[in-house]
């Protein structure tokens, strides 16, 4: 299995359902993790969470665009702390965009150390150096100010609320790629 992305305290690389499933269902069986990622992200068994990953795995293999959602590694105990993705945003209909976002869930035991930021540096660099796209933008629901924060940290400019994504409201923010 080849790693995607590494930083100096983090491993980006694909999910291996086998043996992720578990440390998965951990994070997404959490009330307060999913919180604000709706009811649709929220797993009932270690089984439904390794389907879940799987069915992951063959939308990214599908697309066959770069785009998609990774396991990120904590290097010392090669604990899964989250997920980093980066996908085109779907419509109020749940239809792909031309749009693409860069987002992160973490397990409540790895709130506050920087990985989200660290994670999501690296991810926009990819975005801008390998995939080529000329902005990323990322959602966040309103009342989620430690995602806010993170954003900030990244450097994404604030655009306003917007009702375009998902069929809800959310604030919105954008990063435009480094000019050369």
């Amino acid at each position: 299995m080849t790693n995607l992305l590494e930083t100096e305290r983090l491993i980006i690389r694909s999910w291996i359902p086998e043996s992720d499933a578990e440390q998965a269902f951990a994070i997404y069986s959490d009330p307060e993790v999913t919180h604000f990622l709706g009811k649709s992200s929220r797993v009932t068994s270690i089984e439904s969470q390794r389907q879940r990953l799987i069915e992951g795995i063959e939308r990214m293999h599908q697309r066959n665009n770069g785009t998609g959602s990774w396991a990120i590694f904590e290097k010392e105990s090669t604990t899964i702390v989250g997920t980093i993705l980066l996908k085109q945003l779907p419509d109020k209909d749940g239809l792909p965009t031309q749009d693409y976002e860069v987002g992160w869930h973490l397990r409540r035991a790895s709130w506050g150390k920087g990985y989200a930021t660290e994670a999501g540096r690296v991810m926009l660099n990819y975005g801008f150096s390998v995939l080529n796209l000329p902005v990323i933008y990322a959602v966040v629901k309103p009342e989620n100010h430690a995602s806010i924060r993170v954003t900030e940290r990244l450097g994404m400019k604030p655009i306003g609320r917007t009702n375009k994504y998902y069929g809800i409201e959310l604030l919105l923010f954008q990063l435009d790629a480094p000019e050369e």
